[in-house]
C-alpha cells in the first residue's frame, strides 16, 4: 500500500489544482454589469436598474457596478432602485465620479462598497417638502440602508435630517455632505480612485467582461423631454400653436401645439414626475380651449377655465421637488412665445400666412378703401371670420372689416349691413 501512496497524493494534488484553475477561469469569465446613475433620478432610471439586476441575476454576474454622478431626483424612484439592488444575487459596488446627492446618495449607500473620485461628494439629501413626516421617513430609509451594509446609520441620517448632532463632520442645523476624504475617514467610502477603470481594479474586477447597460429609446426620450430646457421649448411650441390656432382656426397650428404639449405631459408621466391626474387635468384644459375656439367662440368662460387648468397641469407636471424649476420654465416659455409671435407678425406683415394672424398694417387690393361706405347699408354678405365683435366679411365679393353690435357671429353666417358710421360698418346676422 505504501507504494501507491505517492501516486495517489500526486493525483489528488493535480485534481485540486485543476479544479481551482477551472473555478478561477469560470470566475474571470463571469461578467460585471455596469449601470449608469447619471442625471436626474426618475422612473426611467428605475426601469433601467430593475432590468439590469434581472440580467445580472440571469447571467450569474460577478458584480453590479454603479457609475454615479447625479444631483438627485425623485425619492420614489430611489426607493424602487434601492429595493431592486437589494434583490441582486451578486455584490453591488458604486463609484462616485462626481456627485451623489439626495436620491442618488440613497442609491449609492445601497452598494456593499463605495469608491469615490478625488473631489467627489455625497449627501445633501433633505427632502422637498421638508416636513416632519417626510424627513422622518427618508431618514429611516437612509439609516436602515447604511446599517445593512455595516455603515454608521447616524452619519446616513445626518444627510437627511439637519437636527442630527454630528459635530465632528458638520455644524449644528446643517445637512451633512461629505467630500471624498471625509467619506473615506468616516467609513462611508472604502477608497479613492481617479477613474472608473482604477476603481474596477481596486475592486479586484479587472479583466472581467463588462456589460454596459443603457436606457431604452422610450426611457431616453422621456429623460430628454423632461430636461428643463427641452420642456421649456415644448411648452413654447405648444402655446405658440394654440395662440396661432386662435387666430387662424385652420387646425394645423392647433395639432402641432397639442402634439408638443402631449409629448411634454407624456414624458413627465412616464418619467414619474407626474401622474394620471395631471394628464387628465391637461386634457380638460385643452378641451376647454378648443371648446372656446370651435364651439362657442366669444363666450370666454370655457377658454379661461381651460387655460387655468392647463397652466396648473403644466406646473404640477414638474412635481413638488422641482416646483420652482417648473415656475421658471413656464415663465421662460411664456416670454419666448410672446417674442416669437410678435417677431413673426412684424417680420412678414404682408405675408398671406401672417395676415391670418393679425390684420395687415396696410390695406391690399382685396380690401375696400372707399372713403364713403354708406352705399353698403342694407347690403348682405357672409362672415369670412368669426365676428367677436370685429372681423372680416365678404360683401359683394369684397373683403371688408366690419363690427357687430356686441354679439358673436360665427364664421360663414349670412350678414346684413345695418349701420355705417364713417369707416365703421355694423352688421347683424340674417335670420330669414
Amino acid at each position: 500500500m505504501r507504494k501507491f501512496r505517492l501516486p495517489v497524493w500526486l493525483c489528488c494534488g493535480l485534481l485540486l489544482v485543476g479544479g481551482a484553475g477551472i473555478a478561477a477561469g469560470q470566475t474571470l469569465g463571469r461578467p460585471i454589469v455596469v449601470v449608469p446613475i447619471d442625471g436626474t433620478v426618475d422612473d426611467g432610471m428605475a426601469h433601467l436598474v430593475e432590468r439590469s439586476v434581472t440580467e445580472a441575476n440571469q447571467q450569474h454576474a460577478r458584480a453590479i457596478v454603479l457609475n454615479v454622478n447625479s444631483p438627485g431626483g425623485l425619492v420614489e424612484a430611489a426607493f424602487a432602485i434601492r429595493d431592486a439592488l437589494f434583490s441582486a444575487q451578486e455584490p453591488v459596488y458604486a463609484y462616485v465620479g462626481g456627485r451623489a446627492y439626495s436620491a442618488a446618495a440613497l442609491i449609492t449607500l445601497t452598494a456593499n462598497r463605495i469608491v469615490m473620485a478625488p473631489g467627489a461628494s455625497i449627501g445633501a439629501a433633505e427632502p422637498i417638502p421638508a416636513t416632519v413626516k417626510t424627513i422622518s421617513a427618508l431618514r429611516a430609509e437612509f439609516e436602515s440602508t447604511a446599517e445593512r451594509n455595516k455603515r454608521d446609520p447616524k452619519i446616513a441620517g445626518a444627510m437627511v435630517d439637519k437636527n442630527v448632532d454630528l459635530p465632528q463632520y458638520k455644524r449644528a442645523g446643517t445637512i451633512l455632505t461629505f467630500n471624498t476624504e471625509d467619506a473615506v475617514r468616516s467609513g462611508i467610502a472604502s477608497g479613492t480612485a481617479p477613474t472608473f477603470d482604477d476603481a474596477i481594479a481596486q475592486l479586484h474586477l479587472s479583466g472581467a467582461p463588462r456589460i454596459g447597460e443603457s436606457f431604452s429609446w422610450a426611457e431616453a426620450l422621456a429623460r430628454f423631454a423632461t430636461d428643463p430646457v427641452v420642456s421649456g421649448l415644448l411648452l413654447t411650441v405648444g402655446m405658440l400653436g394654440l395662440l396661432i390656432e386662435m387666430q387662424t382656426l385652420h387646425a394645423i397650428a392647433g395639432v402641432v401645439g397639442i402634439g408638443a404639449l402631449a409629448l411634454f405631459f407624456g414624458s413627465h408621466v412616464y418619467a414619474g414626475f407626474s401622474n394620471g391626474f395631471v394628464a387628465v387635468l391637461a386634457v380638460l384644459g385643452l378641451l376647454g380651449i378648443l371648446w372656446e375656439l370651435h364651439v362657442v367662440p366669444g363666450h370666454g368662460l370655457p377658454g379661461i377655465l381651460g387655460g387655468v387648468a392647463l397652466f396648473a397641469a403644466v406646473l404640477f407636471a414638474f412635481g413638488l421637488p422641482f416646483f420652482f424649476v417648473g415656475i421658471e420654465t413656464i415663465a421662460t416659455a411664456i416670454v419666448l412665445t410672446v417674442i416669437v409671435f410678435t417677431l413673426v407678425v412684424r417680420a412678414v406683415p404682408q405675408n398671406a400666412w401672417a395676415q391670418r394672424l393679425a390684420l395687415a398694417a396696410a390695406q391690399g387690393p382685396d380690401y375696400v378703401a372707399s372713403a364713403d361706405y354708406r352705399e353698403l347699408r342694407g347690403r348682405v354678405g357672409t362672415a369670412v371670420s368669426f365676428l367677436r365683435p370685429a372681423g372680416i366679411a365678404s360683401i359683394e365679393g369684397k373683403r371688408i372689416g366690419v363690427l357687430t353690435e356686441g354679439e358673436f357671429i360665427a364664421q360663414g353666417t349670412p350678414i346684413r349691413v345695418v349701420r355705417v358710421e364713417g369707416a365703421r360698418i355694423f352688421v347683424e346676422p340674417v335670420t330669414s
